[in-house]
């Protein structure tokens, strides 16, 4: 079985950050850094060559598949930030009805800039995303 194409890097977040070109958006990044840590207890990682990720949890698929995934994380991409709610968004109507500007993938939440969002609810619903993947693997869903 081959193995995950994304994994922990040990490439120092702050290198990648400080290379994103557009000013905002790496200022946004910096802000999600705080959000995301402060949020999951952990400290962030690189995951591949463009994910920053926050804890790790482990998974087994049906098929037998495994392995690890960050509990959150966060990519710059060209367009948008991609934040990885790994929970996904069911349950958790309320909290997007007042988010602001965004959408969303099966988990992930495309936002152009984090003035499009109402931080408080961002950092809510980040929250309720690492205590749904806590519980459902509470052997592996804490900080490394």
């Amino acid at each position: 079985m081959a193995s995950p194409k994304t994994m922990p890097t040990d490439v120092p977040v702050t290198d990648f950050l400080d290379a994103v070109a557009d000013e905002q958006k790496r200022a946004d990044c910096y802000e999600l850094v705080d959000l995301m840590r402060e949020v999951t207890g952990a400290e962030p990682v690189m995951w591949g060559p463009s994910i920053v990720g926050f804890g790790s949890y482990h998974y087994t698929y049906a098929s037998g598949r495994e392995g690890d995934w960050m509990i959150s994380g966060f990519a710059p991409r060209k367009r948008e930030l991609t934040l990885y709610i790994m929970a996904g968004f069911e349950g958790y109507g309320a909290l997007m009805e007042s988010l602001g500007k965004h959408r969303t993938g099966k988990s992930c939440l495309y936002i152009k800039r984090l003035d499009d969002v109402d931080r408080d609810v961002l950092r809510e619903l980040i929250a309720a995303s690492v205590a749904h993947m806590r519980a459902e693997h509470p052997e592996d869903g804490t900080p490394p």
